[in-house]
């Protein structure tokens, strides 16, 4: 059953050969079964899981139900949640329980799903590997020695695992994608403002996008149907109108032209992943496709704008915890001030910390221009080279990261070798561009993803491409041994 897709478990519930309360409770024993193991979640909201799995089965009995009533999911814990924790993976908001709903899990809940509960991530979201948890690091299903990639470390496990049958995430610099593929699941980042960002706990404002994380690409789909489309209580949210996302899954690729850019297969980029990159886009070949190389020259200034705009970004948000109003505040301050410099010192993790101190530095008299104004402008060009690109081609294809999941302490001690495992996400999230991972192999028995970039709001196009892919290839329907050790 935990293999299942959304349709095939709509289907059931509909014509209840399985109640949602009875699915409820087979993946809330998974969870306890299994994720000792992962550390996947941070909470598990047991009861409030099976009172909407009771409210879900009455909309199935009325006839009032969506493709997503009665189907368990997990969310980032970064969503805020209405009366349940919502810790963000730090310590500063370890007994944050929000007074209201953010707009994505609000949606989830009007479709009927049921949420598990809250998992893990880096945190505030700053991580490739999920090893900044206050909670502590996730383990990858499919080698528990190995990160499951970060900051949507959590939601990658779970649902790799099975534990729950799709997962909410955030992408701020590849932060869906990568852990996507390192866990051998799929994962959407939509165009920037697709997604509401309304009660998502900020990291960088201008690059944050939220996004699902399931099995296959249909089951992605179903997941934007909830969540994607206009909010207005989010200034960024754009008013483009919503697609049906399920409606051309099944449309043929004859014609579409496909861009390789050079610079994803460079130096840097393990020699196994490019053949297993190159083997899928063939297979796009034999569905119709044309192959064409295209260059994004900019590509390598990524890692260095990314890394001056979303720090200074991370600056700003960051300053509302101050142990003020509410989350951690530390213990008999002096005055106030040794109350703001305790309570964040306690607070912020190390990664956190560094990162707020990057940011602040940057956007300090005398350095604003030299370094946050030249990143801006860096920014632009990085974006015109998708632009032009996408004018010659459809889609843009290429792995998601230069290696497969990397040992878990391996990089922690190296931040440089930890930014580079981002360097083929980053730049899209600097352009606002939609891309998505999808599983494509494995190397070394663990799974690798292939990316897929598209025009603004062509997310109902890159998932068209994926689902087709998916039709041909089986690598999204492989579990790892750990997810077939409990109960089906």
């Amino acid at each position: 059953m935990f293999e299942q897709s959304i349709s095939t478990l709509a289907q059931k519930l509909r014509d209840k050969e399985v109640s949602s309360v009875e699915l409820t409770r087979l993946f809330l024993d998974r969870i306890k079964t299994i994720d000792p193991q992962l550390n996947s979640f941070i909470t598990v909201s047991d009861e409030l899981a099976l009172q909407q799995a009771k409210a879900a089965d009455t909309l199935l009995a009325n006839g009032n139900a969506t493709s997503l009533t009665g189907i368990p999911i997990a969310h980032k814990d970064l969503f805020c949640t209405q009366g349940t924790l919502t810790t963000c993976g730090s310590n500063i908001l370890n007994n944050f329980i929000p007074p209201y709903e953010s707009t994505v899990t609000s949606r989830f809940q009007q479709a009927g799903a049921v949420m598990l509960g809250k998992t893990n991530m880096d945190e505030f979201a700053m991580g490739s590997s999920n090893e900044n948890s206050f909670y502590g690091a996730v383990k990858n299903p499919w080698d528990l020695n190995k990160v499951p990639g970060g900051s949507s470390g959590g939601s990658a496990a779970a649902v790799s695992a099975g534990l729950a049958v799709a997962a909410t995430g955030t992408d701020t610099g590849g932060s869906i994608r990568q852990p996507a593929s390192f866990c051998g699941i799929t994962g959407l980042k939509p165009t920037y403002g697709r997604v509401s960002r309304f009660g998502m706990i900020a990291y960088a404002s201008s690059l944050d996008q939220g996004g699902p994380m399931a099995k296959s690409a249909e089951d992605c789909a179903h997941l934007m149907q909830a969540m994607g489309g206009f909010d207005d209580k989010d200034s960024t949210s754009s008013e483009t109108p919503n697609d049906d996302y399920l409606t051309n899954l099944n449309a043929p690729l004859t014609g579409l032209t496909i861009g390789l850019p050079k610079e994803y297969f460079g130096e840097g980029l393990d020699s196994k992943v490019a053949d297993t990159i190159n083997t899928a886009v063939k297979e796009f070949e034999k569905l119709g496709a044309t192959i064409k190389d295209v260059s994004l020259p900019n590509l390598q200034l990524s890692i260095p704008a990314y890394y001056v705009i979303a720090p200074s970004e991370a600056s700003s948000n960051l300053s509302r915890f101050d142990g003020v109003r509410f989350g951690h505040r530390c213990e008999n301050p002096k005055d106030l001030m040794d109350m703001y410099t305790r309570s964040r010192a306690e607070g912020f993790g190390r990664e956190v910390q560094k990162r707020i101190m990057v940011g602040t530095y940057a956007l300090s008299e005398g350095y604003y221009d030299a370094y946050y104004l030249k990143a801006q402008k860096i920014r632009r060009l990085i974006k015109e080279d998708f632009v032009n690109a996408l004018k010659e081609v459809d889609v843009i294809m290429g792995p998601v990261a230069p290696t497969t999941a990397f040992g878990l302490g391996s990089k922690t001690s190296d931040p440089v070798a930890m930014y580079l495992e981002d360097i083929y996400t980053l730049s899209v999230n600097l352009a606002g561009i939609p891309a998505m991972s999808v599983p494509a192999g494995f190397v070394d028995g663990m799974p690798v993803g292939l990316q897929i970039m598209g025009d603004y709001f062509a997310e109902a196009k890159l998932l068209n491409i994926a689902h087709q892919y998916q039709q041909h290839t089986d690598w999204h329907l492989q579990t790892p041994d750990l997810a077939k050790g409990a109960q089906a």
